[in-house]
C-alpha cells in the first residue's frame, strides 16, 4: 500500500538576489517517512526546510503541506503543528528546562503535565530531575536534547531538524543519532532531517534527498543512493562512505 503524500513542492522557486535557492524543484514527501537532505553550503537545502513551515513562500510554483498551500493558509498555526529543530537547540535562555518544553503547547493554551514533560524528557534520555534548571547550566548535547523534546511537546505531525547534530561533539552526535531514530519509531512522525553529512543521512534515513544549487540530484532509498550514484556529484558525496 503506498504511503499518503504529506508535503509537496510543484516547480517551487525562490531567489536571493540574482542566484536561485530552489529551481523548479519539484518533490514529494511521504507521511511518516525519515527523509534526510544533504548537499553542500548554499545548495538549498534550508530553504527547502523553511519553505514547509512557511517561513519562507516560493517565488513562484507551489508548497502544499497537508493539502494545504502555505501561500493561502494561516501560518502561525500551520507552524504550530510542525516541530522545529535547529543547530545548538534554539532555546529560549531566560526559561528553565520545563518552561523551554511548555513554551508551545501554552501558546496553543493546551496543558502540558510534568508527568508529560518528564515522559519527553525520557524519550530524549534525560533524567525528570533536570525540568528546574536552566538552560544555561546544560552542555551543549543536553540542550539539544531539550530542543527536541520541545519540538515534540505539541505532538507535531511534522518534524523539521536543520542540521541539528552538527555542533556537538562524536560520542553526543551518535547518541544523539540514536535518540531521534527511535523517536522515528515511536511517534511515527514524518522527519525532515537536513545535514552536510552523508555518513548521517544514510544512518537515520528512510529516504535520501541529495540537492545542489537549488535542484534534485538524486533521490532514493539509501541503499540506491549509495550503491547508484547519479552523476559526479552524487558520487562526490558517496565518496564520504568510503572511510567507514
Amino acid at each position: 500500500m503506498r504511503q499518503e503524500t504529506i508535503i509537496v513542492f510543484d516547480r517551487a522557486e525562490k531567489m536571493y538576489e540574482d542566484k536561485y535557492a530552489l529551481r523548479d524543484f519539484s518533490f514529494e514527501i511521504r507521511k511518516g517517512a525519515f527523509l534526510t537532505v544533504v548537499g553542500g553550503s548554499g545548495g538549498g537545502k534550508t530553504t527547502m526546510l523553511k519553505m514547509i513551515n512557511g517561513l519562507l513562500l516560493p517565488d513562484s510554483g507551489s508548497v502544499r503541506v497537508g493539502g494545504m498551500d502555505t501561500a493561502h493558509t494561516d501560518l502561525i498555526a500551520l507552524r504550530r503543528k510542525i516541530g522545529y529543530v535547529i543547530q545548538g537547540g534554539g532555546l529560549f535562555p531566560h526559561l528553565n528546562v520545563r518552561e523551554n518544553i511548555a513554551y508551545v503547547p501554552r501558546l496553543k493554551k493546551e496543558k502540558i503535565s510534568p508527568e508529560h514533560i518528564g515522559e519527553l524528557l525520557d524519550m530524549v534520555a534525560l533524567p525528570a530531575d533536570i525540568m528546574e534548571r536552566n538552560v544555561s547550566e546544560l552542555s551543549g548535547g543536553q540542550q539539544q536534547r531539550v530542543g527536541i523534546a520541545r519540538a515534540l511537546a505539541a505532538r507535531p505531525e511534522i518534524l523539521l531538524m536543520d542540521e541539528p547534530f552538527g555542533a556537538v561533539d562524536g560520542i553526543t552526535r551518535k547518541q544523539l543519532q540514536d535518540a531521534i531514530r527511535d523517536i522515528h519509531e515511536r511517534t511515527k512522525a514524518t522527519i525532515v532531517f537536513v545535514t552536510h553529512d552523508l555518513r548521517e543521512a544514510v544512518r537515520l534515513g528512510s529516504w535520501i534527498l541529495i540537492m545542489n544549487e537549488g535542484e534534485v540530484v538524486q533521490q532514493g532509498t539509501p541503499e540506491d543512493v549509495r550503491n547508484n550514484p547519479n552523476g559526479d556529484y552524487a558520487a562526490q558525496f558517496i565518496k564520504q562512505l568510503e572511510c567507514e
